[in-house]
């Protein structure tokens, strides 16, 4: 099974290069860090429509829940928690798909160095969020697949024991306050569509 998330990484680059939020992914992430969440600040980026689950091309990006509280914090913040609101809604119609109740969730690429993200998806997964110490799994695999058909390693098991932990994450919510997050994200993407013709 798949899920495309079209607009994860890229929505940072659109904060540092169309807002101008700072001047790399590190000054997002340390904005984003300076408060403690959202505070109820939804960032649907459905620049392109709605991939999986909800595969809409009628949608398009949109913020909800501003007041005149919210800083540019507060929507770095909800730009990075839209990776998380993303992979949430994959990971479940996954478990739907499937029929099978997963038990945890290897994370790689270059968005999980932020803890603020790990942390996040953790808690609306109710599921630990394993992060390997290899952080660029994709070019690993290719150098895996070389490896292997060259005679470097003889199985698949052997690659398997090459994947390492660095870190685990558990939630830090309780149920009724990830149905809560889930609610809201839920709202925020049904005010993202028929923006335009199907």
């Amino acid at each position: 099974l798949e899920g495309a998330v079209p607009v994860a990484g890229s929505l940072i680059q659109w904060l540092r290069d169309n807002l101008e939020f700072g001047a790399s992914a590190t000054d997002i992430a340390n904005l984003a860090a300076s408060v403690p969440s959202s505070e109820g600040v939804r960032f649907v980026p459905a620049f392109n429509g709605l991939f999986a689950p909800h595969w809409r091309e009628d949608a398009r990006g949109t913020i909800c829940g501003l007041t005149f509280f919210h800083t540019k914090a507060h929507l770095a913040r909800a730009a990075i928690d839209a990776s998380s609101f993303q992979v949430s809604e994959v990971f479940e119609a996954m478990e739907i798909d499937s029929g099978i109740e997963l038990s945890t969730l290897k994370v790689d690429g270059g968005m999980t160095v932020n803890a603020q993200l790990l942390q996040f998806l953790a808690n609306l997964l109710g599921t630990p969020v394993q992060q390997p110490q290899v952080l660029e799994t994709t070019a690993a695999g290719v150098a895996y697949a070389a490896g292997l058909s060259c005679g470097v390693w003889k199985s698949l098991e052997q690659l398997a024991d090459l994947w390492v932990q660095d870190k685990m994450v558990d939630s830090e919510i309780t149920p009724n306050a990830r149905m809560e997050l889930k609610q809201t994200w839920k709202k925020a993407i049904e005010r993202s569509l028929g923006w335009t013709e199907p």
